[in-house]
């Protein structure tokens, strides 16, 4: 990746008139705020990066767009930024012309932010812990049968998570009590083989 790339001079030419323009500036911004960011395509749009991607921009039929790879850890102290991540809406919303940028010392503190959370090495979109399973009720009169049939109950006690809760789901979800019996009496059967609820479709 060069700090210029022939692919963005061919992405603008075809732009609609308005739009090109509007890409020139933001291109011309962008290199003016530091010689370390290089030029790119992504998803069929132009890409600023340096250690990672800082910005993007965009030409659609009638706007263009501009957005920032971290906006929602960038400094808006000037209010500015949309928290939307949509390509088609960027940063700042559609742009139609240049007037519609901020001033180019905004855009510049924005890249140089940019810039600095990609030394930093901070992510876009720290992972989220897993949420906590909730607890497993089973119903007393399964645990009680059982107790009847160790093995079954051993391979039960031995399940993931995920497969106790397909037997008791099923189990209390039963419509009327000769069927609720008849389910027990399965899982009991299924059980003592080693099976789990959907055996038949793994």
């Amino acid at each position: 990746m060069g700090q210029y790339d022939n692919r963005i001079d061919a992405y603008i030419a075809r732009s609609a008139e308005f739009a090109k323009p509007i890409l020139e500036h933001i291109r011309q911004v962008v290199h003016g705020a530091s010689p370390l960011i290089g030029e790119t395509i992504k998803w069929g749009m132009p890409f600023f990066e340096y250690k990672g991607s800082i910005c993007h921009m965009a030409a659609f039929k009638q706007h263009c767009a501009m957005g920032f790879w971290r906006s929602s850890l960038i400094k808006d102290k000037y209010n500015i930024l949309n928290s939307a991540d949509e390509p088609a809406m960027g940063s700042f919303g559609r742009l139609t012309s240049i007037a519609d940028l901020p001033d180019r010392e905004i855009l510049i503190d924005y890249i140089l932010q940019s810039i600095e959370l990609n030394e930093k090495g901070v992510k876009a979109h720290p992972k989220k812990a897993p949420a906590e399973k909730a607890e497993l009720i089973v119903p007393d009169y399964f645990t009680e049968l059982l107790a009847g049939y160790p093995k079954a109950k051993m391979v039960f006690d031995g399940f993931s998570y995920s497969n106790k809760k397909e037997y008791v789901e099923w189990i209390v979800e039963a419509n009327t009590d000769a069927t609720r019996q008849k389910r027990l009496d399965t899982a009991v059967e299924w059980l003592s083989e080693g099976k789990t609820r959907m055996w038949k479709y793994k």
